[in-house]
Protein backbone atom coordinates (compact mmCIF):
# COMPACT_ATOMS: atom_id res chain seq x y z
CA UNK A 1 0.00 0.00 0.00
CA UNK A 2 1.10 3.57 -0.55
CA UNK A 3 2.33 5.21 2.65
CA UNK A 4 1.41 8.81 3.41
CA UNK A 5 4.96 9.59 4.52
CA UNK A 6 6.04 8.90 0.92
CA UNK A 7 3.58 11.52 -0.35
CA UNK A 8 3.38 15.29 -0.48
CA UNK A 9 0.17 17.05 0.56
CA UNK A 10 -0.79 19.72 -1.98
CA UNK A 11 -2.57 23.01 -1.40
CA UNK A 12 -5.60 21.52 -3.19
CA UNK A 13 -6.03 18.84 -0.51
CA UNK A 14 -4.86 15.72 -2.34
CA UNK A 15 -1.53 13.90 -2.04
CA UNK A 16 1.07 13.29 -4.76
CA UNK A 17 3.79 10.68 -5.08
CA UNK A 18 6.11 9.67 -7.88
CA UNK A 19 4.65 6.21 -8.34
CA UNK A 20 1.80 4.17 -6.95
CA UNK A 21 3.27 1.12 -5.20
CA UNK A 22 -0.15 -0.39 -4.53
CA UNK A 23 0.43 -3.80 -3.00
CA UNK A 24 -1.75 -6.77 -3.98
CA UNK A 25 -2.14 -9.52 -1.37
CA UNK A 26 -3.27 -12.01 -4.03
CA UNK A 27 -1.44 -10.94 -7.21
CA UNK A 28 -1.94 -12.50 -10.61
CA UNK A 29 1.33 -13.99 -11.82
CA UNK A 30 3.24 -11.82 -14.29
CA UNK A 31 3.59 -13.71 -17.58
CA UNK A 32 7.02 -14.16 -19.12
CA UNK A 33 5.44 -13.30 -22.48
CA UNK A 34 5.72 -9.71 -23.70
CA UNK A 35 2.42 -7.84 -23.32
CA UNK A 36 0.76 -6.19 -26.33
CA UNK A 37 1.50 -2.49 -26.91
CA UNK A 38 -1.90 -0.94 -26.22
CA UNK A 39 -2.62 2.46 -27.77
CA UNK A 40 -5.98 3.39 -26.27
CA UNK A 41 -9.45 2.25 -25.42
CA UNK A 42 -11.19 2.08 -28.80
CA UNK A 43 -14.75 0.78 -28.51
CA UNK A 44 -17.23 -1.08 -26.36
CA UNK A 45 -19.67 -3.72 -27.51
CA UNK A 46 -22.90 -3.42 -25.53
CA UNK A 47 -25.76 -5.89 -25.58
CA UNK A 48 -29.12 -4.12 -25.37
CA UNK A 49 -32.60 -5.56 -25.16
CA UNK A 50 -34.43 -2.96 -27.30
CA UNK A 51 -32.36 -1.80 -30.25
CA UNK A 52 -34.84 0.91 -31.29
CA UNK A 53 -34.94 2.44 -27.81
CA UNK A 54 -31.14 2.36 -27.60
CA UNK A 55 -30.84 3.96 -31.04
CA UNK A 56 -33.09 6.79 -29.91
CA UNK A 57 -30.93 7.36 -26.82
CA UNK A 58 -27.47 7.18 -28.41
CA UNK A 59 -28.25 8.67 -31.83
CA UNK A 60 -31.29 10.94 -31.54
CA UNK A 61 -30.49 12.30 -28.07
CA UNK A 62 -26.70 12.02 -27.63
CA UNK A 63 -25.90 12.53 -31.31
CA UNK A 64 -23.45 9.72 -32.02
CA UNK A 65 -22.97 9.11 -35.74
CA UNK A 66 -24.21 5.89 -37.35
CA UNK A 67 -21.50 4.18 -39.38
CA UNK A 68 -23.76 1.30 -40.35
CA UNK A 69 -26.66 -0.67 -38.93
CA UNK A 70 -28.89 -3.66 -39.49
CA UNK A 71 -31.62 -5.47 -37.57
CA UNK A 72 -29.10 -6.96 -35.13
CA UNK A 73 -26.57 -4.21 -34.46
CA UNK A 74 -25.79 -0.49 -34.75
CA UNK A 75 -22.22 0.77 -35.18
CA UNK A 76 -21.67 4.27 -33.79
CA UNK A 77 -18.79 6.72 -33.65
CA UNK A 78 -18.01 10.08 -32.12
CA UNK A 79 -17.19 13.28 -33.99
CA UNK A 80 -13.39 13.05 -34.04
CA UNK A 81 -13.16 9.31 -34.73
CA UNK A 82 -11.78 7.96 -38.01
CA UNK A 83 -11.95 4.23 -37.21
CA UNK A 84 -15.17 2.38 -37.94
CA UNK A 85 -16.84 2.70 -34.54
CA UNK A 86 -16.52 3.53 -30.85
CA UNK A 87 -19.68 1.76 -29.74
CA UNK A 88 -21.51 -1.32 -30.96
CA UNK A 89 -25.09 -1.85 -29.83
CA UNK A 90 -26.08 -5.46 -30.37
CA UNK A 91 -29.50 -6.83 -29.55
CA UNK A 92 -29.70 -9.71 -27.08
CA UNK A 93 -31.75 -11.20 -24.27
CA UNK A 94 -29.65 -9.83 -21.37
CA UNK A 95 -28.26 -6.29 -21.15
CA UNK A 96 -24.50 -6.65 -20.65
CA UNK A 97 -21.04 -5.82 -21.96
CA UNK A 98 -19.69 -8.19 -24.60
CA UNK A 99 -16.26 -6.55 -25.02
CA UNK A 100 -14.01 -3.79 -23.73
CA UNK A 101 -11.90 -3.23 -26.86
CA UNK A 102 -8.39 -1.77 -27.12
CA UNK A 103 -6.43 -0.87 -30.23
CA UNK A 104 -2.82 -2.10 -30.36
CA UNK A 105 0.13 -0.57 -32.19
CA UNK A 106 1.00 -3.32 -34.70
CA UNK A 107 -0.46 -6.55 -36.09
CA UNK A 108 2.28 -8.43 -34.21
CA UNK A 109 0.82 -7.16 -30.94
CA UNK A 110 -2.13 -9.49 -31.52
CA UNK A 111 0.29 -12.44 -31.39
CA UNK A 112 1.70 -10.98 -28.18
CA UNK A 113 -1.78 -10.59 -26.68
CA UNK A 114 -2.69 -14.20 -27.48
CA UNK A 115 0.55 -15.51 -25.96
CA UNK A 116 0.32 -13.25 -22.89
CA UNK A 117 -3.17 -14.44 -21.94
CA UNK A 118 -2.61 -18.06 -22.98
CA UNK A 119 0.27 -18.20 -20.48
CA UNK A 120 -2.22 -17.15 -17.79
CA UNK A 121 -4.59 -19.98 -18.78
CA UNK A 122 -7.29 -17.60 -20.01
CA UNK A 123 -9.93 -18.35 -22.62
CA UNK A 124 -8.30 -16.88 -25.76
CA UNK A 125 -9.99 -16.74 -29.17
CA UNK A 126 -8.93 -15.18 -32.45
CA UNK A 127 -10.99 -14.00 -35.41
CA UNK A 128 -8.86 -13.14 -38.47
CA UNK A 129 -11.84 -11.34 -40.03
CA UNK A 130 -12.86 -9.68 -36.78
CA UNK A 131 -15.62 -10.38 -34.28
CA UNK A 132 -17.63 -7.37 -35.47
CA UNK A 133 -17.93 -5.36 -38.68
CA UNK A 134 -15.30 -2.80 -39.54
CA UNK A 135 -12.49 -4.36 -37.50
CA UNK A 136 -9.93 -6.86 -38.79
CA UNK A 137 -7.89 -9.57 -37.11
CA UNK A 138 -8.82 -9.53 -33.41
CA UNK A 139 -8.08 -11.39 -30.21
CA UNK A 140 -10.72 -11.74 -27.50
CA UNK A 141 -10.01 -13.08 -24.03
CA UNK A 142 -11.64 -13.40 -20.66
CA UNK A 143 -8.93 -11.87 -18.52
CA UNK A 144 -8.01 -13.13 -15.01
CA UNK A 145 -10.31 -10.49 -13.52
CA UNK A 146 -13.29 -11.93 -15.42
CA UNK A 147 -13.70 -9.21 -18.05
CA UNK A 148 -14.17 -9.82 -21.79
CA UNK A 149 -11.31 -7.91 -23.44
CA UNK A 150 -10.59 -7.45 -27.14
CA UNK A 151 -7.45 -6.34 -28.96
CA UNK A 152 -7.33 -5.29 -32.62
CA UNK A 153 -5.07 -3.32 -34.92
CA UNK A 154 -6.74 -2.95 -38.31
CA UNK A 155 -9.96 -0.98 -38.74
CA UNK A 156 -11.80 0.37 -41.74
CA UNK A 157 -11.44 4.14 -41.96
CA UNK A 158 -14.50 6.38 -42.07
CA UNK A 159 -14.94 10.12 -42.42
CA UNK A 160 -13.90 12.15 -39.40
CA UNK A 161 -16.82 14.49 -38.75
CA UNK A 162 -14.93 17.32 -37.04
CA UNK A 163 -15.40 19.64 -40.03
CA UNK A 164 -19.12 18.90 -40.44
CA UNK A 165 -20.28 21.83 -38.37
CA UNK A 166 -23.61 21.70 -40.18
CA UNK A 167 -24.27 18.38 -38.42
CA UNK A 168 -22.92 19.18 -34.96
CA UNK A 169 -25.29 19.50 -32.04
CA UNK A 170 -24.83 21.55 -28.84
CA UNK A 171 -23.97 18.41 -26.85
CA UNK A 172 -21.48 17.01 -29.37
CA UNK A 173 -19.62 13.88 -28.18
CA UNK A 174 -16.17 14.12 -29.71
CA UNK A 175 -14.31 10.95 -28.65
CA UNK A 176 -14.44 7.81 -26.58
CA UNK A 177 -12.51 8.65 -23.42
CA UNK A 178 -12.50 5.67 -21.06
CA UNK A 179 -14.06 2.63 -19.47
CA UNK A 180 -14.69 2.08 -15.76
CA UNK A 181 -14.70 -1.47 -14.38
CA UNK A 182 -16.08 -2.77 -11.08
CA UNK A 183 -13.86 -5.35 -9.40
CA UNK A 184 -13.77 -6.73 -5.84
CA UNK A 185 -9.99 -6.45 -5.36
CA UNK A 186 -8.65 -3.16 -6.70
CA UNK A 187 -4.94 -3.73 -5.86
CA UNK A 188 -5.03 -7.10 -7.64
CA UNK A 189 -6.58 -5.47 -10.70
CA UNK A 190 -4.08 -2.60 -10.63
CA UNK A 191 -1.10 -4.92 -10.51
CA UNK A 192 -2.44 -6.93 -13.46
CA UNK A 193 -3.05 -3.80 -15.53
CA UNK A 194 0.45 -2.57 -14.71
CA UNK A 195 1.77 -5.84 -16.16
CA UNK A 196 -0.04 -4.80 -19.36
CA UNK A 197 1.78 -1.47 -19.34
CA UNK A 198 -0.91 0.72 -17.79
CA UNK A 199 0.17 3.48 -15.38
CA UNK A 200 -1.76 4.73 -12.36
CA UNK A 201 -2.63 8.44 -12.54
CA UNK A 202 -4.93 8.80 -9.50
CA UNK A 203 -6.32 6.64 -6.72
CA UNK A 204 -8.56 6.80 -3.65
CA UNK A 205 -7.27 5.30 -0.39
CA UNK A 206 -7.75 5.57 3.35
CA UNK A 207 -5.06 6.02 5.99
CA UNK A 208 -4.85 2.24 6.45
CA UNK A 209 -3.97 1.77 2.79
CA UNK A 210 -7.28 0.29 1.61
CA UNK A 211 -7.59 1.14 -2.08
CA UNK A 212 -11.11 2.01 -3.22
CA UNK A 213 -10.42 2.93 -6.85
CA UNK A 214 -7.54 3.57 -9.25
CA UNK A 215 -7.38 5.39 -12.58
CA UNK A 216 -5.04 3.92 -15.20
CA UNK A 217 -3.95 5.09 -18.64
CA UNK A 218 -2.20 4.18 -21.86
CA UNK A 219 -2.97 7.34 -23.86
CA UNK A 220 -1.76 10.58 -22.20
CA UNK A 221 -4.95 11.48 -20.36
CA UNK A 222 -6.14 10.61 -16.85
CA UNK A 223 -7.38 7.18 -17.88
CA UNK A 224 -8.31 4.61 -20.47
CA UNK A 225 -9.93 2.59 -17.75
CA UNK A 226 -10.51 2.81 -14.01
CA UNK A 227 -10.71 -0.02 -11.53
CA UNK A 228 -13.44 0.74 -8.99
CA UNK A 229 -13.99 -1.36 -5.89
CA UNK A 230 -17.31 -3.18 -5.91
CA UNK A 231 -19.03 -6.45 -6.68
CA UNK A 232 -17.69 -7.65 -9.98
CA UNK A 233 -16.69 -8.21 -12.66
CA UNK A 234 -19.15 -5.60 -13.89
CA UNK A 235 -19.02 -2.45 -15.99
CA UNK A 236 -19.49 0.77 -14.06
CA UNK A 237 -19.62 3.08 -17.08
CA UNK A 238 -18.40 3.92 -20.55
CA UNK A 239 -17.40 7.54 -21.13
CA UNK A 240 -17.48 9.93 -24.08
CA UNK A 241 -15.74 13.30 -24.00
CA UNK A 242 -17.04 16.68 -25.12
CA UNK A 243 -15.05 19.83 -25.87
CA UNK A 244 -16.53 22.15 -23.25
CA UNK A 245 -18.72 22.30 -20.14
CA UNK A 246 -21.51 23.94 -22.12
CA UNK A 247 -21.86 20.77 -24.20
CA UNK A 248 -22.76 18.86 -21.03
CA UNK A 249 -25.22 21.53 -19.93
CA UNK A 250 -26.83 21.35 -23.36
CA UNK A 251 -27.37 17.61 -22.96
CA UNK A 252 -29.11 18.23 -19.63
CA UNK A 253 -31.33 20.90 -21.19
CA UNK A 254 -32.18 18.60 -24.10
CA UNK A 255 -33.12 15.73 -21.80
CA UNK A 256 -35.32 18.10 -19.81
CA UNK A 257 -37.02 19.40 -22.93
CA UNK A 258 -37.72 15.84 -24.08
CA UNK A 259 -39.07 14.92 -20.62
CA UNK A 260 -36.23 12.43 -20.30
CA UNK A 261 -34.65 13.92 -17.17
CA UNK A 262 -35.01 10.55 -15.47
CA UNK A 263 -32.04 9.44 -17.59
CA UNK A 264 -29.81 11.76 -15.52
CA UNK A 265 -28.36 9.78 -12.62
CA UNK A 266 -25.78 12.22 -11.28
CA UNK A 267 -24.45 15.67 -12.13
CA UNK A 268 -23.62 17.85 -13.85
CA UNK A 269 -20.64 18.55 -11.64
CA UNK A 270 -16.89 18.80 -11.33
CA UNK A 271 -14.86 15.80 -10.15
CA UNK A 272 -12.00 16.19 -7.69
CA UNK A 273 -10.48 13.02 -9.12
CA UNK A 274 -9.43 13.86 -12.73
CA UNK A 275 -10.56 17.51 -12.35
CA UNK A 276 -13.08 16.82 -15.11
CA UNK A 277 -16.58 18.20 -15.56
CA UNK A 278 -19.04 15.28 -15.67
CA UNK A 279 -22.55 14.00 -16.20
CA UNK A 280 -23.78 10.43 -15.62
CA UNK A 281 -26.70 9.07 -17.62
CA UNK A 282 -28.47 5.71 -17.74
CA UNK A 283 -29.51 4.31 -21.10
CA UNK A 284 -32.81 2.43 -21.59
CA UNK A 285 -31.22 -0.81 -20.30
CA UNK A 286 -29.59 0.89 -17.32
CA UNK A 287 -26.06 0.92 -18.80
CA UNK A 288 -24.27 3.92 -17.29
CA UNK A 289 -22.79 6.48 -19.70
CA UNK A 290 -20.58 9.34 -18.56
CA UNK A 291 -20.11 12.55 -20.52
CA UNK A 292 -16.84 14.20 -19.53
CA UNK A 293 -14.55 17.10 -20.34
CA UNK A 294 -11.46 19.04 -19.22
CA UNK A 295 -9.20 16.50 -17.57
CA UNK A 296 -5.44 16.95 -17.96
CA UNK A 297 -2.31 15.71 -19.78
CA UNK A 298 -0.43 12.80 -18.17
CA UNK A 299 2.10 11.79 -20.82
CA UNK A 300 5.37 12.78 -19.10
CA UNK A 301 7.29 9.81 -17.68
CA UNK A 302 7.49 11.51 -14.27
CA UNK A 303 3.84 12.49 -14.14
CA UNK A 304 2.98 12.39 -10.41
CA UNK A 305 0.33 10.05 -9.01
CA UNK A 306 -2.56 11.78 -7.23
CA UNK A 307 -4.00 10.10 -4.12
CA UNK A 308 -7.29 11.20 -2.57
CA UNK A 309 -8.48 10.47 0.96
CA UNK A 310 -11.65 8.39 0.83
CA UNK A 311 -13.20 10.70 3.45
CA UNK A 312 -12.59 13.87 1.43
CA UNK A 313 -16.06 14.80 0.26
CA UNK A 314 -14.59 16.72 -2.68
CA UNK A 315 -12.90 13.68 -4.25
CA UNK A 316 -15.97 12.55 -6.20
CA UNK A 317 -17.54 15.99 -6.57
CA UNK A 318 -15.33 19.06 -6.23
CA UNK A 319 -18.33 21.11 -5.09
CA UNK A 320 -19.12 18.65 -2.31
CA UNK A 321 -22.41 17.44 -3.75
CA UNK A 322 -23.48 14.00 -2.52
CA UNK A 323 -23.14 10.85 -4.59
CA UNK A 324 -26.42 9.04 -5.17
CA UNK A 325 -26.37 5.47 -3.77
CA UNK A 326 -27.07 3.86 -7.16
CA UNK A 327 -23.78 5.25 -8.46
CA UNK A 328 -21.95 3.14 -5.88
CA UNK A 329 -24.06 -0.01 -6.14
CA UNK A 330 -25.26 -0.46 -9.75
CA UNK A 331 -23.31 -1.84 -12.69
CA UNK A 332 -23.76 -3.77 -15.92
CA UNK A 333 -23.12 -7.49 -16.21
CA UNK A 334 -20.26 -8.66 -18.42
CA UNK A 335 -20.32 -11.72 -20.67
CA UNK A 336 -17.93 -14.57 -21.31
CA UNK A 337 -16.88 -15.31 -24.88
CA UNK A 338 -19.89 -17.59 -25.37
CA UNK A 339 -22.32 -14.84 -24.37
CA UNK A 340 -23.13 -16.08 -20.86
CA UNK A 341 -23.14 -13.60 -17.96
CA UNK A 342 -20.08 -13.82 -15.77
CA UNK A 343 -20.77 -14.64 -12.10
CA UNK A 344 -20.47 -11.62 -9.81
CA UNK A 345 -18.16 -11.88 -6.78
CA UNK A 346 -18.85 -9.68 -3.75
CA UNK A 347 -16.28 -7.16 -2.57
CA UNK A 348 -15.03 -7.99 0.93
CA UNK A 349 -12.84 -4.91 1.46
CA UNK A 350 -14.44 -1.77 2.85
CA UNK A 351 -17.12 -0.14 0.74
CA UNK A 352 -16.53 3.45 -0.33
CA UNK A 353 -20.20 4.24 0.19
CA UNK A 354 -20.25 2.70 3.66
CA UNK A 355 -17.18 4.55 4.91
CA UNK A 356 -18.32 7.92 3.62
CA UNK A 357 -22.12 8.15 3.52
CA UNK A 358 -23.28 5.04 5.38
CA UNK A 359 -24.67 4.98 8.89
CA UNK A 360 -21.21 5.08 10.46
CA UNK A 361 -19.52 7.07 7.73
CA UNK A 362 -18.04 10.52 7.88
CA UNK A 363 -16.52 13.03 5.50
CA UNK A 364 -14.71 16.33 5.68
CA UNK A 365 -14.27 19.46 3.64
CA UNK A 366 -11.18 20.81 5.40
CA UNK A 367 -8.89 18.06 6.64
CA UNK A 368 -8.01 18.51 10.32
CA UNK A 369 -10.85 20.96 10.93
CA UNK A 370 -12.69 19.73 14.03
CA UNK A 371 -15.67 21.98 13.39
CA UNK A 372 -18.64 19.81 12.36
CA UNK A 373 -20.26 20.22 9.00
CA UNK A 374 -23.24 22.58 9.24
CA UNK A 375 -26.40 20.82 10.33
CA UNK A 376 -28.19 21.74 7.12
CA UNK A 377 -25.42 19.99 5.15
CA UNK A 378 -24.87 16.86 7.24
CA UNK A 379 -27.85 14.89 6.00
CA UNK A 380 -26.59 14.92 2.44
CA UNK A 381 -23.78 12.58 3.43
CA UNK A 382 -25.90 10.04 5.31
CA UNK A 383 -27.60 7.40 3.24
CA UNK A 384 -30.88 7.50 5.14
CA UNK A 385 -31.23 11.23 4.76
CA UNK A 386 -30.55 11.08 1.02
CA UNK A 387 -33.48 8.76 0.41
Amino acid sequence: MTRRDDMTLTSSGYWVSQEAPIHADDPIATPAATPPDILRCAYMELVVTDLAASRQFYVDILGLYVTEEDDEAIYLRSTEEFIHHNLVLRTGPVAAVAAFSYRVRTPEDLDRAAAFYAELGCDVRRAPEGFVKGVGDSVRVVDPLGFPIEFFHHSEHVERMSWRYDLHIPGELVRLDHFNQLTPDVPRAVKFMQDLGFRVTEDIQDEDGTVYAAWMRRKPTVHDTAMTGGDGPRMHHVCFATHEKHNILAICDKLGALRRSDAIERGPGRHGVSNAFYLYLRDPDGHRVEVYTQDYYTGDPDNPVVTWDVHDNQRRDWWGNPVVPSWYTDGSLVLDLDGAPQPVVARTDSSEMAVTIGADGFSYTRQGDDAPMPEWKQGEYKLGNQL
